[in-house]
């Protein structure tokens, strides 16, 4: 079985994000990055299927050169070859560009027929979950998303979704395309030899035009959303402290009244 993963380099959380000022997209340059956590839960899906299924995992990232550091990690848990579409036209691309330069790199991947595809539910920067939903319509396979269990068999996967109040089970026949929560397993840490056999798995580099893309769908000029102004978020603002003298109890109702939390 032939499996591909994307995953995505974010912006560490417990860094200082901001935005470019001169075109108001996500600052990924100049600040430290790491590769997004629920794609972690992703690649070791995958590595688990692939032991399951002697199958062979490519993870695939879409960014500047510095989101090699994604595919370096994935490679480092186990997966045995990676693919980077990097290329300046990318750069402030939206949902639907982004959904289309994956599908394309899949296809060219896969030589056309990708068996299956897994990605993270969200990426934990734009957390915004649509992506993998339109990856599977540009590749014409089902979606099975937010899956926290996974089974294949007998050339069908298997999905228990949870919900709030009850747990739904999906089946497509592959190809298929899933997300995954972070629910679905506890990704391994790289070993000692995973972090040096690392170093001699293949990685090829792409552009939009590697993919037969016209750089004019993709980018900024080409998004269908932009960011028209951002500022930093203000100091948080001391507290209220209700000094219980007997009426504290009347005091808070108050308080919370007044905030609209009754």
């Amino acid at each position: 079985m032939n499996i591909v993963v994307c995953v995505k380099y974010v912006p560490d959380a417990q860094s200082d994000r901001t935005f470019n000022a001169e075109d108001n997209t996500t600052d990924r340059a100049n600040v430290d990055g790491l590769l997004s956590e629920i794609d972690e839960y992703a690649v070791e899906e995958a590595l688990r299927l692939a032991e399951a299924h002697e199958g062979e995992v490519t993870v695939l990232t879409v960014g500047p050169e510095r989101a090699a550091d994604a595919l370096k990690k994935a490679l480092q848990m186990g997966a045995d070859k990676g693919v980077h579409v990097c290329d300046d036209a990318i750069h402030g691309s939206d949902a639907a560009a982004t959904s289309l330069v994956l599908a394309g790199a899949i296809t060219k991947a896969t030589g056309g027929s990708p068996e299956l595809v897994l990605m993270g539910m969200s990426s934990t920067d734009g957390v915004m979950g649509v992506v993998p939903a339109m990856v599977a319509e540009r590749l014409g396979v089902p979606q099975v998303t937010f899956a926290s269990e996974l089974t294949i068999e007998g050339g069908r996967v298997r999905a228990r979704r949870d919900g709030d109040t009850a747990s739904d089970t999906i089946e497509a026949s592959l190809p298929a395309l899933v997300s995954v929560t972070d629910q679905i397993n506890e990704p391994r840490y790289p070993s000692f030899k995973g972090i040096m056999a690392a170093k001699k798995k293949p990685v090829e580099t792409w552009s939009v035009a590697d993919l037969g893309i016209d750089p004019a769908q993709v980018g900024l000029a080409a998004a269908w959303t932009k960011v028209t102004a951002f500022a930093k978020r203000p100091p948080r603002q001391a507290g209220t402290i209700i000094t219980d003298e007997g009426d504290g109890g009347r005091k808070l109702a108050e308080f919370l009244s007044a905030g609209k939390f009754l």
